[in-house]
């Protein structure tokens, strides 16, 4: 892989590109070695002409959003990472009268409710706490306290395998509990999403998002590094209800532990390394399969 040259390319066409980047500065479980470039982007020109460069190099590289459900090795990431910041990032336009609302997929969520409170539009409310992208968002169909965003998504921008930007409905997505039809097709970038919200009084939706934030802060444990839910709620049951049932708030390894605040959260008590988050899990699912017949599913993606 020439860097060199890579580094060249983003200099000329106005990406940042920072070589062996550890990736533990950009996940909110701040676990990860480095990658060999971690490139951010700011419009969608930039990153059609990155990834066309990317693919015809044939240098291995993922998008991420934020960070925000993703677990990366030790030994970090053989390939690019590429991100997006800037005008791309908060790309956002709402028109109140027909209830849309449409981000760019790097737009934090926390900022598109925001977007929508100001245009009195309600429905995403939910996802006012959720630490990560729209387009993270869009990509396991992220949801909390009822809500998720197949309930609101009409359609997605993105870019497909030949670097040509298509749109895709929401009906067309194949969302489902915490999947869509993007973690099919790695190859496709996510690049926008248009919601369908309803008209609300800017009041009564500020209070709901206070009160789900202050849910969250009184029952999560958000002051330590963490990826949020770390295993998916199994049919039947939900995973925090079955591993404090099996006792196991504060089962340690390394720096990892089951929070003793909620018991759906593994955490990083401040030097846990990716080999001890997955060692704790491992252990998480043996014991709640031996102890319960249910077979939990780690919820973070694993970025190799």
């Amino acid at each position: 892989m020439n860097l060199d040259a890579l580094q060249n390319f983003c200099a000329e066409n106005g990406c940042t590109c920072l070589i062996h980047e550890p990736m533990s500065a950009h996940t909110s479980f701040h676990i990860g070695g480095p990658c060999d470039a971690f490139i951010t982007v700011e419009t969608d020109a930039q990153l059609c002409a990155l990834i066309a460069y990317l693919r015809a190099s044939q240098h291995p590289f993922r998008v991420i959003g934020k960070g925000s459900n993703l677990l990366v090795p030790d030994d970090g990431y053989r390939g690019i990472v590429v991100t997006f910041s800037g005008t791309a990032a908060e790309d956002m336009t709402a028109d109140p009268e027909q209830g849309i609302l449409c981000c760019g997929a790097g737009t934090t969520l926390k900022n598109a409710c925001r977007a929508a409170l100001r245009a009195s539009l309600t429905g995403l409310e939910f996802a006012y706490g959720i630490p990560g992208s729209v387009g993270g968002a869009v990509f396991m169909n992220a949801g909390a306290y009822g809500g998720e965003i197949s309930q609101v998504l009409v359609s997605v921008d993105y870019l497909d395998e030949n670097a040509e930007i298509r749109t895709i409905s929401a009906k067309d997505a194949q969302l489902s509990y915490r999947r869509s039809i993007f973690m099919d097709h790695p190859e496709w970038v996510i690049l926008r999403a248009k919601f369908s919200l309803g008209h609300g009084d800017p009041a009564e939706i500020q209070s709901t998002m206070d009160d789900l934030m202050g849910r969250r802060k009184s029952k999560q444990p958000l002051e330590f590094p963490s990826a949020g839910s770390t295993f998916k709620r199994p049919e039947g049951s939900y995973a925090s209800m079955l591993i404090d049932q099996c006792g196991l708030k504060g089962l340690t390894v390394g720096g990892a532990q089951v929070s003793e605040k909620h018991a759906g959260f593994v955490i990083n008590r401040g030097n846990a390394t990716f080999a001890d988050v997955t060692a704790l899990c491992t252990k998480v699912r043996e014991i709640v399969q031996a102890q319960t017949g249910f077979v939990l599913e780690l919820e973070p993606e694993v970025l190799k």
